[in-house]
């Protein structure tokens, strides 16, 4: 099986015995580099990952002798598993609400970040590895992220500042330096600010994304960034201007004005269910 090719090819169109095929390249370190680093990038998706296959990606991790490449792959592959278990994790009852909408047990759950904190609290672990962990793992917020991202953000190298910046749009506690970061000259710090300014809802941020979102010269990702932003941060503000957007001949445009506007409604619809859960 060419694993690469997979890569291209939507999940559910995955040959049925992808999982296993993925699994033993992992396992085999042997096998050529760039087909494990492959391999390691297609283990993630919720489709293939299991308590199994997040056993190899650990035993990538965990293992000096792996490249810092692999270890980093591995590294962020676990963070779609991680937001799903982080979403049904009763932390009291050490189990999940459904079991069935999260691919891995919650002892895996509990070991995979158990394994990259420790991993990224050694001080042999490479740069790289431990950006990457920091990345997966505050897709399930724990208390030691804070201090964390604090120390990643406060280096002021751009490598570090911009993982920072990225986990900021999970972690709470950092309205004062998405703001700041709003105004690098860092194309994908300022990317990711935007970002984390349109998660965490953050007011003062308003007037120069719904700049951005209106500026047809910005980079696309930059642009429709700022077209998602706005409906978080000023949902009743935003919506003329998207539903003028949703009527673009511009697909990719009317498609990203379209998907704002789709959180907008589910929020309104929440706030109907509330009160008629009050009457």
């Amino acid at each position: 099986m060419d694993l690469t090719a997979l890569l291209d090819t939507p999940p559910w169109d995955w040959p049925e015995n992808t999982g296993k095929q993925i699994r033993k390249t992992l396992n085999n370190r042997k096998a050529d580099p760039a087909e494990r680093l492959v391999a390691a990038e297609l283990a993630g998706d919720s489709t293939v990952i299991d308590d199994d296959m997040a056993n190899a990606l650990l035993a990538i991790l965990r293992n000096k002798e792996e490249s810092e490449e692999i270890r980093a792959r591995a590294a962020i592959s676990f963070g779609p598993a991680l937001e799903m278990a982080f979403t049904e994790a009763d932390e009291e009852l050490e189990e999940f609400d459904d079991p069935e909408m999260v691919p891995i047990s919650y002892g895996q759950f509990r070991s995979i970040q158990d394994t990259l904190r420790r991993v990224y609290d050694d001080p042999s672990t490479p740069k790289q590895v431990r950006r990457r962990i920091l990345e997966g793992s505050v897709r399930s917020p724990e208390p030691w992220h804070v201090d964390a991202i604090r120390e990643a953000y406060a280096t002021g190298d751009q490598e570090w500042v911009l993982t920072a910046v990225f986990a900021m749009r999970y972690v709470d506690g950092f309205d004062e330096e998405t703001l700041e970061a709003l105004k690098s000259s860092d194309p994908e710090i300022h990317l990711e600010a935007v970002r984390a300014a349109g998660t965490g809802e953050l007011d003062p941020a308003w007037p120069h994304i719904f700049s951005l979102a209106q500026d047809e010269t910005i980079d696309k990702d930059l642009r429709f960034a700022a077209i998602e932003a706005i409906g978080s941060i000023r949902p009743e503000e935003a919506e003329p201007y998207l539903l003028e957007l949703s009527g673009s001949d511009d697909e990719e445009l009317s498609e990203a004005a379209e998907e704002a506007l789709s959180y907008i409604v589910h929020d309104e619809d929440d706030e109907d269910d509330e009160d008629e859960e009050e009457l």
